[in-house]
């Protein structure tokens, strides 16, 4: 088991468990079966009922081909256009509940999804599907984030996602009808903020890592410029943090 520490926005470390190289595999392989499958109703209905060949015979050579690509560019785009639309997911990594992230805290974007996809040429299909993966594995197993060359130029990794999800990994928390908030400007914070803040929080106050609760309550105080803070204690004031932002931005 990998643990694959990110550094976040609020320059803190979060550590995740990388996915190993047996889920990145069975995910490949299930993607894999779906591309198969795609490819065999394509070819059933490109040639049996559509009797493609018929259309094409007056074509030259490439113009069959431009028509024959055209069919399969699902199959082309396939991790591309899926990781992109299911937030770094294609439907194997679903399934495996493993996701691409960037290793620098911020979410992954087009650009990294398409070299992600780019690399595929080199690292997973060089030798073709059925031995292409070897590239991509020794570049994984070589490497202390289980990257392949495509998540090395991306600056990306596959985590797991295995943990099941309440409201303690999310950026809501229990406030009472009742509760009154201390610092109005929280509200400066984005939920991408308060999500990084929280993650952050409850790691670090489960392994007693007072040095990052110092960081975070620095870095809270810089961003929304926090002139007097009433708690004395780091944990306290990160938890009161917390709750207003969460009071004010559910009140909106």
């Amino acid at each position: 088991m990998v643990e694959l520490q990110i550094n976040t926005t609020q320059n803190v470390n979060i550590n995740f468990t990388a996915a190993s190289i047996g889920e990145r595999i069975l995910a490949f392989v299930i993607d894999w079966i779906i591309k198969i499958a795609y490819s065999i109703v394509v070819y059933q209905i490109l040639f049996k009922l559509l009797n493609i060949e018929a259309f094409t015979a007056g074509m030259d050579r490439w113009s069959e081909i431009a028509i024959y690509v055209m069919f399969y560019l699902p199959v082309i785009f396939y991790s591309l256009v899926f990781e992109t639309l299911l937030d770094g997911q294609t439907p194997g990594k679903r399934i495996l509940r493993i996701k691409v992230v960037k290793i620098d805290g911020y979410q992954a974007s087009l650009a990294d999804f398409v070299m992600r996809w780019f690399f595929r040429l080199i690292d997973l299909n060089l030798f073709g599907p059925l031995f292409g993966p070897i590239v991509a594995i020794i570049a994984i197993i070589s490497n202390t984030k289980n990257q392949r060359l495509g998540d090395m130029a991306a600056g990306t990794s596959v985590i797991a996602l295995k943990n099941k999800i309440n409201i303690s990994h999310t950026i809501l928390e229990d406030i009472a009808d009742t509760y009154v908030p201390t610092y109005p400007s929280v509200i400066k914070l984005s939920d991408n903020d308060a999500r990084i803040i929280k993650d952050t929080f409850v790691i670090a106050k489960r392994s007693k890592d007072y040095q990052t609760l110092i960081k975070l309550r620095q870095k809270i105080i810089e961003v929304t410029q926090i002139k007097e803070n009433q708690e004395n204690n780091d944990i306290e004031f990160i938890d009161t943090i917390l709750k207003d932002y969460n009071y004010y931005t559910q009140s909106m």
